[in-house]
């Protein structure tokens, strides 16, 4: 049995994009796509033949190394940089949070 599709379309999480997809999508190539799951930024999940199926929220996660890349940084540093700001919106997510329960 499938996952309901009402909340297959709300999930940014769920992997509803093939390499070729993400890639085009994204104006990039499948290969920087690769250097970013061997850089350990995004992990796409694999379908039951092991092709990398990608979710929404790892597609702005490339698009953003992308953008990086594009100024000039290291994809090593990009990567960081997106992992940092990406720990900082949720740090700053939990602590609006619990400022809303006092």
């Amino acid at each position: 049995m499938g996952q309901d599709p009402n909340t297959t379309f709300d999930d940014e999480h769920y992997p509803a994009y093939t390499m070729g997809r993400a890639a085009e999508m994204l104006g990039i190539t499948p290969g920087f796509l690769r250097s970013l799951d061997e850089a350990k930024l995004i992990e796409p999940q694999r379908s039951a033949g092991g092709h990398r199926r990608y979710s929404r929220y790892q597609l702005r996660l490339a698009a953003r190394a992308r953008e990086l890349v594009d100024r000039g940084t290291a994809l090593d540093a990009a990567c960081r940089i997106i992992i940092l700001e990406d720990q900082l919106e949720e740090a700053l997510r939990i602590n609006e949070e619990l400022r809303g329960r006092e």
